[in-house]
């Protein structure tokens, strides 16, 4: 009689055991990055309204690097005080957020 008992117990602590695993799944994530591809350009090739918009907005502004994608529109790196930043303009002159 010890034995059935010993037995039931046995087979149902290993059912679950077996009961108690979790399945594995496989998740994939796919991470899109955009970005627009900037090429630097002389500060001369600056549209005279980009310039005029910074000199308005940004009165000490420096103006270091220029940079231009296929829309037309223009990174400008300034340096404003001890502060270095990025600005980002339409060839019209307005400012774009990014």
């Amino acid at each position: 009689m010890k034995n059935l008992f010993l037995s039931a117990a046995i087979v149902l602590g290993g059912l679950t055991s077996f009961a108690s695993t979790s399945p594995i799944s496989n998740t994939i994530v796919k991470t899109i990055s955009i970005q627009d591809e900037y090429t630097e350009i002389k500060l001369e090739e600056v549209p005279t309204a980009v310039t005029d918009a910074l000199k308005k907005a940004y009165p000490d502004a420096v103006l270091s690097k220029a940079f231009k994608n296929a829309k037309s529109e223009y990174k400008l790196s300034v340096t404003v005080g001890d502060k270095v930043g990025s600005l980002y303009a339409n060839a019209d002159g307005s400012w774009v957020k990014k």
